[in-house]
C-alpha cells in the first residue's frame, strides 16, 4: 500500500476586517459612476412607494453587480451581500433580499401600471448606448437582428415552435461595437417573424439621435418579409437576409442554368450561383445568391446526385461577388456569440419568476449589464484584452482578493496580488478617469 499523506489541521476563525474577493471590480464601479448609471436610473425609473423603500437605483445596481460577479439567480443576492466593503465603494449600504427584489421586478413590469419600470429601463439603456456610440468613432453601423429562445419551465411560459416552454426575445445589435440596442421580451408562442419593422425603426431612431445611421442590415429567414425589405430599400440600407425556401424560391433555384454554378475553391462538393427574384409585395426585385452542397450521406449518394441549398437575398451591388455576399452574411456568427454572452455569461438564460412581465424586467437589466461590460471593455481595457469574455474578465481582473481600510478619512484598498497586477489595475483606472475627464 502507498504511504498515506497526513492532512494538516486547519483552524478557522472569524474576522471583522473588511475583506473582498473582488477588489478588481473597483475600476468597473468607477466606470459605472462615470457613466452616471445611478443618475439615469433615478431619472427614468418610478420612485419608491414609501420613504422607507429602496431607491430604484439600488435594485438595478445590485443586480448589475450580481450579474457581473457571476450570479444567476435571485438567491445569489445573498452572496453579493457578503461583499460589504465593495458595496460601500458603490454606495450600496444595503441591498434588497431575494423576496423584495422579486416583488420589485413584478411592480416594474406590471402591465396594469403601464410597465413604467420596463419602459424606464429602456430609456436608461438607450442613454448608455448613445454615450458609447458618440465616443466609438464609427460613422455608420451594421444591424444584426434575430429572435433567441430562452427555455423556462414556468407555469405561465408558452410553448414555442421548438416545442419547448419559454420565451422568445427579439434582439438587435450593432456588429461594429457589439452593443444590443434593442430588446423586446416576448412569450414563447410569439412568432419570430413578428415586429421586425418596428425593431428596425427603433434602432434607426437611436442611431440618428447621435447623428449616425444604420447603413447595413443582416438577418435570418424570419426577416424574409416584404414589409421589412421595402422599408430597408426605402431607407437606402444595404441588406442580406437568408431566404425562406418557399415554393417560389425553390422554383427560381431550379431554373438556374448549370453553367452558372461556380465551384468553391478547395471544395468540389460546394458551388455558388445567383439569380434575380422578387416577392409578391416587394417594390423591387433583388439578387438571390445560392450555395448548393452535394449530399454524400447516403449509400446511394455515389450514384444519385442530390443537393442541399442555402439562399441569401440581397440588394448589394453587382460589384459584390456572390462569394463576397455569402462571406459577409456569415459574419452573423458574431451576433450568435453576442447572444451566447448575454444568456450564458451574464446569466439571463435563467428566469427568476413565474410572471413573464417580471422576467422582462430581469432580462432588460441583464441586457444593460451586458452592454456596460462591452462598453467597459472597449473604452477602458487595453487592446490585448478586447477578446476577453465576461468570465475571462472575472478571472483575470475582478477576482483580486484584498482588504479595505479606512485611513485619514480615505478608503485604501490593499490587494494581495503581484506588482504586475497592481500596475495593470492602475492603468485601467487611469484610462477610465481620462475617458470621463475628456468625454
Amino acid at each position: 500500500m502507498g504511504k498515506t499523506e497526513r492532512v494538516e489541521d486547519i483552524a478557522i476563525e472569524r474576522t471583522d476586517e473588511v475583506l473582498t474577493g473582488q477588489g478588481g471590480l473597483v475600476p468597473f464601479i468607477e466606470y459605472l459612476n462615470g457613466m452616471g448609471i445611478v443618475r439615469l436610473l433615478r431619472q427614468f425609473l418610478p420612485k419608491a412607494g414609501s420613504n422607507r423603500g429602496f431607491c430604484p437605483s439600488v435594485f438595478v445596481s445590485s443586480l448589475i453587480l450580481m450579474f457581473v460577479m457571476g450570479g444567476k439567480t435571485l438567491s445569489d443576492l445573498r452572496e453579493l451581500a457578503r461583499e460589504k466593503g465593495l458595496l460601500d465603494l458603490d454606495g450600496l449600504a444595503e441591498i434588497p433580499n431575494e423576496d423584495t427584489m422579486g416583488d420589485w421586478l413584478r411592480r416594474m413590469g406590471e402591465p396594469k401600471d403601464g410597465q413604467k419600470g420596463l419602459l424606464g429601463l429602456r430609456q436608461a439603456t438607450d442613454s448608455v448606448n448613445r454615450g458609447v456610440m458618440v465616443r466609438d468613432g464609427i460613422a455608420d453601423y451594421t444591424l444584426d437582428l434575430d429572435a433567441t429562445f430562452i427555455a423556462a419551465d414556468k407555469k405561465e411560459a408558452r410553448y414555442s415552435y421548438l416545442k419547448e416552454k419559454g420565451y422568445m426575445p427579439m434582439m438587435a445589435s450593432l456588429y461594429e461595437n457589439g452593443l444590443f440596442i434593442d430588446d423586446e421580451f416576448r412569450e414563447g408562442n410569439v412568432s419570430p417573424q413578428e415586429g421586425h419593422v418596428a425593431v428596425y425603426k427603433r434602432c434607426k431612431a437611436l442611431a440618428e439621435s447621435v447623428e449616425k445611421k444604420i447603413a447595413r442590415f443582416r438577418a435570418d429567414s424570419a426577416s424574409y418579409r416584404a414589409d421589412l425589405i421595402n422599408t430597408l430599400e426605402g431607407d437606402g440600407v444595404r441588406w442580406t437576409i437568408t431566404a425562406d425556401q418557399d415554393s417560389a424560391v425553390k422554383s427560381v433555384i431550379e431554373r438556374i442554368p448549370k453553367s452558372d454554378w461556380k465551384p468553391v475553391p478547395g471544395d468540389p462538393d460546394v458551388s455558388v450561383a445567383e439569380t434575380v427574384h422578387t416577392m409578391g409585395d416587394t417594390n423591387k426585385s433583388f439578387r438571390l445568391v445560392v450555395k448548393r452542397t452535394r449530399e454524400r450521406s447516403t449509400p446511394l449518394s455515389g450514384l444519385l446526385v442530390s443537393y442541399r441549398y442555402w439562399a441569401v437575398a440581397t440588394n448589394f451591388e453587382a460589384n459584390w461577388s456572390p462569394f463576397r455576399v455569402l462571406e459577409w452574411h456569415q459574419l452573423r456568427g458574431s451576433f450568435e456569440n453576442f447572444l451566447k454572452g448575454l444568456k450564458s455569461h451574464v446569466g439571463v438564460g435563467y428566469m427568476p419568476t413565474g410572471e413573464s412581465y417580471a422576467n422582462a424586467v430581469w432580462f432588460r437589466i441583464g441586457v444593460l449589464t451586458y452592454n456596460l461590460f462591452i462598453a467597459f471593455k472597449r473604452e477602458v481595457l487595453p487592446a490585448a484584452c478586447q477578446s476577453w469574455s465576461l468570465p475571462t474578465l472575472r478571472w483575470k481582473l475582478f477576482s483580486m482578493p484584498g482588504k479595505i481600510v479606512r485611513h485619514a478619512r480615505k478608503l485604501l484598498l490593499k490587494l494581495a496580488v503581484s506588482v504586475e497586477d497592481i500596475a495593470f489595475l492602475i492603468g485601467v483606472r487611469q484610462r477610465c478617469r481620462l475617458l470621463f475627464e475628456t468625454g
